[in-house]
């Protein structure tokens, strides 16, 4: 058994570290490991017996000691003016300690009762025991409602929007703000529920809740996704303090840059390539990825843990983000803001002329980015238009970048992965929160060099921590199944292309697929169908391959600001090189699949919220234009009807079946057709359509659209009433010309 620590050391310690209290920082203190936990246990509870102790949930304290952030209530001002405070709890002997509250500019008004979470210094003068700095006030992290107002003769009522949340919030009349009936408003809990409704006071007024304002908060809201951090995760999260050099490697000579959206909320990597002078790697490049070193600051089992795990990730919407760590990490500690030291997790990787990884190297270290960019900014810069921040970067910096990944060029096109091109449309919103226009984004080298690196960066922890035999979650993309691959077919076979069948599908056959459509006009279609056709990524401690980036290992590594996913490798490779005390923890280990699960659902949870939010603000773009026309492809053929996907904004629009002719039509689910009972008239996936929009409706984000003409031609009059539809009755030529094409569909397979 191991030598145990006397009571008087265990005491010691606790004294000279109050931040870690849990019975596991104690073990791991001494190295008390296995059976010597019960002995240790059994010394803690004598302790706590005799009084030396005191314990709250899992973590210990001297009874004696205020612990260095604690709950006050304050106290009225003394003649003097000082305001003191007192501890909400004390367990100690004798009178309890005066504590001194010391506002700092900006601070709320403390009033007489009001409570707040104080960080605490012990200073021992007779007049007073400690000094009490804010970190909040208690009422400033209230429960939150989103809902509609109704007016009352006393006030009124929120009823919420929230799915989950059936109960109504009282607000008297001098909180209303002035609100409306059947506004939206946002509103927080007051005052302590002792009968009938509890009460909330009104904190925004959102106006109509279809309007712009209310579009992402409805989303968030019907979704269930987290966006109020408890006090406890405040807390935690406004105690971190910067990294300490100290176990560091320094890396702040590095000229490390930062290359982000012009709008980035946060910065959790950065790069920096020169070429590699080593004699065996002729024409190589080194190249480092620098990313946020989060794990430091989140550490397992904490309360900060809890809730990253439990959010997954940051969702993003046009108007707003909600984190997966609180602002104070995530917009500050966490991210690599240019000129301050920063702690990360860092990879050196040699690459060889082609682009191809010889080698790489992990270390924990502190850097200081030289620079934060943007696209536009260093894609301008190499264009020859540098600014007063990117001129003095151009030639150490910007272009031994680009020389590196224009290397990684070779052996990407060797690699052969996915080659989608999927133009992205931005929202663009006023200050108000309407839309002014949908742009397409513009995609430079420089966000391709970014993610190029970023893969690199990623493959390299999955290899590391493979070779160190280390316990991580993948990043999993398992290859599409046979029923997907023959629709995606037969939409390249109604476009005019080919996918040849009969053999081990690989990335290089799809992407012949996308380069046989790339500027025609089916080639949108094609990559959509083909996007449509592949699994969904997903977490999972076995490896099962990234068939999309054809990689063997995968593992996201590169953005634990905002996924948990790269909390998870970050650990793993803290544990792997034996860096410190916060890699993963045994529970992180037992539960790894199912940490898997939880942070898969989450992100496609936010990807749903994300995707309704685009919706509701394209149809409420489109509203007052009901009664125009657009262009569009059909990329979608159902039962019920035709979705039309509109080329001006990219959204996609609904035309009910009773709309699409004067006949029935018969419809074909293996080669998602409808065809004319009359005419024979056949409507498929790709088809060019104008149409006139119907009815945009902002609240549920629908789009319904009448047919006007398909591949410019108008629609064939047929003899039955209009929009029906009747799969038991087609024409005999369609009746035949299916029956044909189930023939050879059952000859394929």
């Amino acid at each position: 058994m191991e030598q145990m620590p006397s009571k008087e050391q265990i005491l010691q310690w606790i004294t000279d570290n109050p931040g870690l209290v849990a019975k596991r920082d104690i073990a791991r203190a001494f190295g008390i490991k296995g059976a010597g936990r019960i002995e240790l246990k059994r010394l803690l509870k004598e302790l706590e017996a005799e009084g030396n102790l005191a314990k709250k949930g899992r973590s210990y304290r001297d009874p004696s000691t205020l612990p260095p952030v604690s709950i006050l209530v304050m106290l009225a001002p003394d003649a003097q003016g000082d305001q003191f405070a007192r501890p909400m709890e004390w367990t100690g002997d004798g009178p309890e300690p005066r504590i001194l509250f010391i506002p700092k500019r900006g601070d709320p008004a403390m009033g007489a009762g009001a409570k707040l979470l104080a960080r605490l210094s012990e200073v021992g003068l007779d007049e007073y025991q400690y000094e009490a700095r804010l970190i909040r006030a208690l009422g400033s992290n209230p429960i939150r409602v989103l809902g509609v107002f109704r007016t009352g003769a006393e006030g009124g009522r929120i009823v919420p929007i929230d799915k989950g949340q059936d109960k109504e919030w009282r607000v008297s009349r001098d909180m209303t703000l002035d609100a409306k009936d059947g506004e939206l408003v946002e509103g927080e809990a007051i005052g302590n529920r002792k009968m009938g409704l509890p009460q909330a006071r009104i904190t925004a007024r959102l106006g109509d809740p279809s309007g712009p304002r209310a579009v992402s908060l409805i989303a968030i809201h019907q979704h269930g996704i987290p966006d109020q951090f408890p006090d406890a995760v405040i807390a935690e999260a406004d105690r971190a303090k910067p990294a300490s050099p100290k176990g560091r490697e320094d890396l702040r000579d590095l000229p490390l840059v930062t290359i982000d959206p012009v709008d980035a909320r946060d910065r959790d990597d950065a790069v920096y390539a020169e070429a590699d002078t080593a004699p065996d790697n002729p024409g190589g490049f080194v190249v480092w990825v620098a990313i946020a070193d989060v794990s430091y600051y989140v550490r397992p089992g904490s309360a900060l843990d809890r809730e990253a795990r439990k959010r997954g990730n940051s969702s993003y919407f046009p108007d707003r983000v909600v984190p997966m760590l609180p602002d104070v990490l995530s917009g500050d500690l966490c991210s690599l803001h240019e000129g301050v030291d920063r702690a990360c997790i860092a990879v050196r990787m040699r690459l060889d002329a082609q682009g191809a990884k010889i080698s790489h190297r992990f270390v924990r270290g502190l850097m200081r980015s030289a620079a934060s960019l943007n696209y536009e900014q260093a894609q301008a810069a190499i264009d020859g238009m540098p600014d007063d921040v990117t001129g003095p970067l151009l030639d150490p910096v910007l272009r031994p970048l680009y020389a590196a990944y224009a290397a990684t060029k070779t052996a990407r096109a060797m690699r052969q992965p996915l080659d989608l091109d999927l133009p992205e449309r931005k929202i663009i919103l006023s200050e108000t929160g309407e839309v002014t226009s949908v742009a397409f984004k513009e995609r430079f080298d420089a966000h391709r060099l970014i993610e190029e690196f970023m893969i690199l960066a990623n493959v390299a922890a999955a290899e590391e921590l493979v070779r160190l035999k280390t316990p991580l979650l993948y990043r999993v993309h398992e290859e599409p199944s046979p029923e997907k691959l023959d629709m995606l077919r037969e939409v390249a076979e109604a476009s005019g292309f080919t996918l040849a069948k009969g053999q081990v599908l690989q990335t290089s056959h799809l992407n012949r697929l996308l380069s046989a459509a790339q500027g025609s006009e089916f080639d949108e279609l094609i990559n959509i169908s083909t996007l449509r056709s592949m699994t969904q990524a997903y977490y999972h401690p076995q490896n099962f391959g990234h068939f999309g980036l054809a990689l063997r290992n995968y593992a996201h590594f590169t953005s634990p600001i905002r996924r948990y996913s790269d909390l998870i490798v970050h650990r793993a490779l803290i544990a792997a090189h034996h860096w410190g005390d916060d890699g993963l923890s045994a529970f992180d280990i037992e539960n790894l699949e199912e940490t898997g699960k939880l942070i898969s659902d989450s992100e496609r949870r936010s990807m749903a919220a994300e995707r309704d939010t685009t919706d509701r603000y394209l149809a409420a773009y489109l509203a007052d234009r009901v009664g125009s026309e657009f262009a569009g492809r059909i990329s979608g053929v159902q039962r019920f009807g035709l979705f039309v996907k509109l080329e001006e904004t990219g959204a996609d629009g609904l035309i009910p079946i009773r709309s699409v002719g004067r006949e029935f039509f018969h419809y074909d689910q293996d080669n998602q057709t409808l065809t004319g009972a009359d005419t024979g008239m056949t409507i498929g996936l790709g088809q060019k359509v104008t149409v006139r929009l119907a009815e945009a409706i902002p609240m549920t984000g629908g789009l319904m659209l009448e047919l006007l003409t398909i591949e410019d031609r108008a629609l064939p009059r047929g003899t039955a009433k209009r929009g029906r539809f009747n799969p038991r009755k087609p024409g005999k030529a369609a009746a035949k010309d299916a029956a044909v094409k189930r023939k050879v569909l059952r000859r394929r397979s």
